[in-house]
């Protein structure tokens, strides 16, 4: 049996929290069969040490049911999330956030059209108008981690490319808040085709190679589903929390659902459920409920969690991420900006309360 057949096998495992397994995540070293004896190694970023017990029975067990394998021997290389540690608690602090990063919480949803990028803008720049009544400007910060089709800079308005301060990328600023996208390093008409380990670097890059400075909050756009891009952020930058961004239909709420579990699985607290696209006003004033009705506060109930908010279906949205203007920047006075300001001010009362520390 080849290492490549013994690797073969090893896909039967599966990260824990994810649907993707070790190997296509890049966390096998090596693998060979010598005298019966199965030998494997593993290597892993991460500060939960319960995951690397758990990735060794499994991997143990996968192992011997390889018919010829009579013992096993496994070796985990574990490294700690290597960022700066600046205070404690689920809730009301980082455990090893970059310095100067007081809260960081991710923006996910199951699956794609669901609109979470355009509300992880708008939240942003909700956040970012509080900060600025408050006192507080230029601490929100928004990471743009959708590798694969990263639309920030469009709907923040942002063209060209960040700098560069030594080592340090320096994150762009717009409308309040500090962004920093794989659509300023790369160009339009390139796509982006990479493999798991390459997503993994860019993401740690983002934490801990940008410039970020003092924020209340770092809001993190991640992909859809349950991928490289959610392993890499859960493993370099511990989340003070999670909000589900989903459309009320079952499609989506259904997938919407499963990720809210994957959170749950790896430590990261969910803090609420946002309902996109609830509703239509035609012109007559009729309110119509294209997607169904009633998803968003079912997820969240199945989840254990609360429904933020709902946020409706209106061309004013659209058109303001077309143009780089978010509807909480064009409109601030319309219902749908105002939406985003009350989830706004829930995560940050959310995040002012204290938590039990994370396991």
């Amino acid at each position: 049996m080849t290492p490549d057949d013994i690797k073969e096998q090893l896909k039967q495992v599966k990260y824990p929290g994810f649907s993707r397994d070790i190997v296509s995540f890049g966390l096998v070293r090596s693998a060979a069969l010598v005298d019966g004896t199965a030998k494997v190694s593993l290597t892993l970023t991460t500060s939960d040490p319960k995951i690397p017990l758990f990735l060794k029975t499994e991997v143990d067990k996968c192992l011997r049911a390889i018919p010829g394998v009579k013992e096993t021997i496994i070796d985990i290389a574990v490294s700690p999330v290597k960022t700066p540690t600046a205070g404690g608690g689920n809730l009301g602090g980082n455990a090893g956030a970059p310095k100067g990063i007081k809260h960081s919480v991710a923006i996910a949803s199951g699956k794609g059209g669901v609109g979470k990028s355009t509300f992880a803008v708008n939240l942003a720049c909700a956040l970012a108008q509080i900060g600025i009544a408050a006192g507080r400007p230029g601490r929100i910060g928004l990471m743009d981690c959708d590798i694969y089709g990263p639309s920030v800079p469009l709907m923040m308005g942002l063209q060209g490319r960040p700098e560069v301060d030594g080592e340090w990328l320096v994150p762009m600023e717009r409308h309040g808040v500090k962004v920093m996208s794989m659509g300023f390093l790369v160009d339009d008409n390139t796509p982006v085709v990479w493999r798991g380990p390459m997503i993994m670097k860019t993401i740690q890059q983002f934490v801990q190679n940008v410039k970020w400075g003092e924020l209340d909050v770092l809001l993190v756009d991640l992909p859809p589903g349950t991928g490289d891009a959610q392993l890499s952020l859960v493993q370099t930058l511990p989340l003070d929390g999670a909000i589900l961004v989903t459309t009320p239909q079952p499609a989506a709420t259904n997938v919407a659902r499963k990720g809210g579990l994957m959170f749950q699985k790896v430590n990261v607290p969910l803090i609420g459920v946002a309902e996109n696209m609830s509703w239509f006003i035609d012109p007559a004033g009729q309110k119509h409920t294209l997607f169904g009705s009633g998803g968003g506060i079912l997820t969240a109930e199945k989840l254990g969690t609360t429904l933020l908010g709902q946020v409706p279906l209106i061309a004013a949205i659209r058109e303001g991420g077309d143009a780089g203007l978010p509807i909480v920047v064009s409109t601030p006075e319309s219902p749908a900006a105002e939406t985003f300001r009350t989830i706004a001010r829930t995560l940050l009362d959310r995040l002012a309360r204290p938590g039990p520390p994370r396991v």
